[in-house]
């Protein structure tokens, strides 16, 4: 029998958000595959060094989307389907919101051209649930280690409230399909607030059932 598919959880949030821990933790403590964007594959280290290394040209903005959706159709086609075709559940480190945060409302690309591409790159691989790991701004950026900053993360901070205000605009209008978790807090209450909500919101199996 061809197994069920398998749930994909997405994790997005501003840089220095803690959503890249907060995946690891939940990925752990249900026995999903882990992975990430940008940069999961082969190809999308080659393009993740595009993109983000400092030293490298400067890509324009649409240059920049359409970077960002290679990386997703090859991680997608590599690692994120074969784990949903074989039934197994998925929590990513940034997907399609990343895209309408950062390039749309970021950078100003408008949203409704963004959709088109981000639909396309993700060949209708969609997140049962994302995951918004919000945080003030402020904090944010404190988090962020400056001098190991890559090139998004040394942009100014109008880059970043535009970020930020995109991805709480984009859970206001999909609540079907996005949950909101403070994530300004330890990391310990900020997990046990988003395992509460992948609990309600997606099946998830046990550790000890899925290792049974």
């Amino acid at each position: 029998m061809t197994p069920a598919r398998g749930r994909l959880v997405a994790f997005e949030g501003v840089d220095g958000s803690g959503k890249s821990t907060q995946a690891r933790i939940l990925a752990r403590s249900i026995g999903a595959t882990l992975t990430f964007e940008p940069g999961a594959t082969e190809l999308g280290l080659a393009l993740r060094l595009l993109l983000l290394e400092p030293g490298h040209p400067v890509p324009d903005a649409r240059a920049e989307a359409l970077l960002v959706a290679a990386d997703r159709a090859q991680h997608v086609a590599q690692v994120i389907r074969p784990a949903l075709d074989a039934g197994r559940m998925v929590v990513t480190d940034r997907f399609s919101g990343s895209t309408l945060a950062y390039q749309g409302y970021g950078r100003g690309i408008p949203i409704d051209e963004l959709r088109g591409l981000v639909e396309w790159a993700a060949g209708g691989v969609e997140p049962d649930l994302t995951v918004l790991v919000d945080v003030p701004l402020d904090v944010a950026r404190r988090r962020i280690d400056h001098v190991a900053a890559d090139r998004l993360e040394r942009l100014d901070e109008d880059f970043f409230r535009r970020v930020r205000d995109g991805y709480l605009e984009l859970a206001l209008q999909d609540r079907a399909r996005w949950a909101v978790v403070d994530g300004d807090a330890d990391v310990d209450t900020v997990a046990a607030a988003v395992r509460c909500v992948v609990e309600q919101r997606v099946d998830v199996e046990p550790v000890e059932e899925r290792h049974a």
